[in-house]
């Protein structure tokens, strides 16, 4: 067998290396981005900004994340995979300490938006990457992984910013998640194999457009990319809003505090890699609705007055929403007809304009009737999203779905 017909599977060397260089890639990704989270209320109150006007330090780097992924995909085709995410690592880590020091809330608005831009090379790229070098058998658990190590990073940088942020101040904070961020590029860049798959193609947007109609056209791929604006929605709202009630009386944490409650992030590295390899027994079909209903009960009991229950529905929204994510990602991988970057593209351009358009949105539920609000919101969209499960249900997949 020529090389080019090799792939990837579990148990081999190159699995694991692998393995490690997504977990790395997926972990500074997250941590990059959604470190700014758990400094929301310290922005509202630094820079005199209403809950709503605080969370654009977070949705706008998705919001141009979300626009990016759609030529960032397309350049990777021109580039090469492993080129550009590691560029895009490497690039998001180093602007994300310069942005420490900016001193106006307009110029640090505008720095954020510029890093979403920069981080686009990876998420789309790195779903591509595994769809084509990682044995159909093993494709799950890889995207499981790889999912797993955002997770990481998401709880990483919300633990790490809040501790700094106590101790030496929010930008402090921000440079020393920046640091974490380019040792993790570092790691991606010495670890991940050569890509054995990719064909390197010139840069056409005629045909590029002709990918994105032919993915659009495809009623199983549509549905997953609604759930892609779903299930994001609903969970990165919980997670923007949920520490203005935290820091707020009747809690009145401290930022450490609330940032060692975000640690339940743990728990999506277990639910993502256990649901793929789930799915991959079960079906994606099944697991995908028990995702997002894990992820609504979780919403629900954060309504409780007791810490414990709060911190217990976090966990629950964190595990179901990895574990939805993480089918939803590889089904569509497994989906696509080709241009699988493209497909992926299209997925996480929901994805995080989901997190982009639901974040915000959830300032403005807060403002006008507290967290009774913004839960009632997360509910509309997760309820939908289960809707939209069952109807997946019932579509003719391709053969390789019906496992």
């Amino acid at each position: 067998m020529s090389e080019a017909g090799i792939y990837i599977e579990r148990g081999s060397a190159a699995f694991r290396r692998t393995n490690l260089a997504m977990f790395a890639a997926g972990f500074s990704t997250f941590a990059l981005m959604y470190s700014v989270q758990p400094l929301l209320p310290v922005f509202a109150r630094d820079f005199v900004v209403s809950p709503m006007v605080a969370s654009l330090a977070l949705s706008l780097t998705t919001f141009t994340l979300a626009g990016s992924l759609l030529v960032a995909s397309a350049l990777s085709e021109v580039w090469g995979r492993k080129r550009m995410m590691a560029g895009s690592i490497l690039g998001a880590a180093v602007l994300t300490m310069a942005s420490a020091g900016i001193p106006h809330w307009g110029g640090f608005l505008v720095m954020r938006a510029v890093i979403g831009v920069v981080l686009s090379g990876l998420p789309a790229v790195a779903m591509g990457f595994l769809a084509e070098e990682i044995g159909p058998r093993s494709v799950g658990l890889a995207m499981g992984l790889f999912v797993g190590g955002s997770g990481f990073g998401g709880m990483a940088g919300r633990l790490l910013t809040g501790i700094l942020a106590d101790a030496l101040g929010w930008r402090w904070a921000i440079v020393g998640i920046g640091a974490i961020g380019l040792v993790a590029g570092v790691i991606f860049v010495i670890r991940l194999p050569p890509s054995r798959h990719f064909e390197r193609r010139s840069l056409a947007i005629g045909s590029l457009l002709r990918s994105y109609r032919a993915h659009l056209a495809d009623p199983a791929l549509r549905l997953l990319y609604a759930e892609a604006f779903l299930i994001m929605g609903g969970f990165v709202t919980v997670y923007n809003y949920i520490t203005f009630r935290l820091l707020a009386p009747p809690f009145s944490l401290s930022q450490t505090s609330v940032g060692f409650i975000f640690a339940v992030y743990l728990v999506g590295v277990a639910s993502s890699a256990w649901m793929g390899h789930l799915a991959s027994r079960f079906g994606r079909a099944r697991m995908l609705p028990a995702g997002i209903a894990i992820e609504l009960l979780g919403a629900l009991l954060t309504l409780s007055g007791s810490v414990p229950v709060i911190v217990l529905g976090i966990a629950l929204v964190t595990f179901g929403f990895f574990a939805s994510h993480s089918v939803a990602s590889s089904w569509v991988g497994a989906q696509a007809r080709g241009a699988r970057a493209q497909a992926a593209a299209l997925y996480l351009f929901l994805y995080y304009l989901g997190s982009s358009v639901a974040g915000s949105i959830g300032g403005y539920a807060w403002s006008l009737a507290g967290w009774g609000g913004v839960v009632g919101m997360i509910v509309i969209l997760l309820v939908t999203g289960l809707g939209l499960a069952r109807r997946l249900a019932t579509l003719p997949l391709r053969p390789a779905e019906i496992i």
